[in-house]
């Protein structure tokens, strides 16, 4: 384990190599902290009457912002443990620490010498530092919201509609949870800058795909083709995944958001994923009983099999 050369923390991503077994587990347990945590601020938070979306406002808090309040009462004084625990998880930085000067406005003209500027897309800037290791740098929208997810609609004659919509920082999170957990290029969360709201991740380099490559034969083996009637994405190949027995639409892993690591696979960098909504799915039998089938055996067929007898 070394320290990150911009921030002095422990990491195990350097350049393209590829973590240790024992590092890419403390890793993803890492990632599964981190949500657990969120979800218990959320909970405290919400007690106490502070809302909880768009979750900036929590992933932004300053631990020590209800030291008063938490001595006089049980409920801010579990509001104020939780926002220490998460914070703990996701520290706060600042932009300066990377090289940017104070007040940048345009991180790629303003970036420092120690980070060379590769790509920048509607969510993320990247950059890849002198050690090959790449930053990536999520910018929040003006209202609160960041990144992307899915939200659903009931369709005719399909089940579900999914539109690609504003994400929030959990959902960002929960991306990077997904990425390591289908075997994705490993990925760090560094922090969050507490003035620009600026979420930082540091990932392992990978070889760039020819631009347009088909993909569809390519994609995680975990993920499982979704029949044409029971969901439309407008996004490419639309899967299914289960994250510990919960279904989740993953979709977006093209050519631009597959690498070829050093060992030769191709990993994930990037995706769009969105859970289920188990409202709109309980009123669509054939839907829920395909997902609970598929949930068991990844090569269900969309109808349950029916015994001559039966007909």
């Amino acid at each position: 384990m070394q320290t990150d050369p911009f921030t002095g923390r422990p990491t195990c991503i350097q350049g393209g190599r590829l973590p240790s077994d024992e590092e890419r587990r403390a890793l993803q347990h890492d990632h599964r902290r981190r949500l657990e945590a969120l979800a218990r601020f959320g909970a405290a938070a919400e007690k106490v009457g502070i809302g909880t979306d768009p979750d900036d406002d929590l992933v932004l808090w300053e631990a020590d912002e209800i030291g008063l309040l938490a001595d006089a009462d049980p409920l801010w004084h579990e509001l104020d443990e939780a926002a220490h625990a998460f914070r703990a998880l996701l520290p706060i930085i600042s932009l300066e620490d990377f090289g940017f000067p104070e007040g940048v406005e345009d991180l790629l003209a303003e970036c420092g010498p120690r980070l060379r500027p590769i790509s920048s897309g509607v969510e993320a800037t990247a950059f890849e530092a002198e050690d090959h290791s790449i930053y990536k740098f999520f910018m929040p929208r003006d209202d609160g919201r960041i990144g992307g997810t899915f939200s659903f609609r009931r369709g005719g004659d399909i089940a579900l509609l999914a539109d690609a919509c504003d994400g929030s920082y959990r959902a960002m999170l929960e991306k990077f949870d997904l990425i390591v957990r289908l075997d994705g290029m490993p990925t760090e969360v560094v922090g969050v800058t507490k003035h620009e709201g600026v979420l930082v991740t540091k990932q392992t380099l990978g070889a760039l795909l020819d631009e347009g490559a088909d993909t569809s034969r390519v994609q995680p083996a975990p993920l499982i083709p979704i029949p044409s009637r029971f969901l439309r994405a407008r996004r490419d190949h639309p899967r299914l995944y289960f994250v510990d027995g919960r279904p989740w639409l993953v979709a977006d892993l093209h050519s631009k958001n597959l690498v070829r690591a050093i060992d030769g696979q191709l990993r994930a960098i990037d995706l769009l994923a969105a859970p289920f909504p188990a409202d709109l799915v309980a009123k669509e039998p054939l839907l829920a009983d395909w997902l609970e089938r598929a949930r068991l055996d990844p090569e269900a067929a969309l109808l349950r099999p029916v015994h001559d007898d039966e007909l």
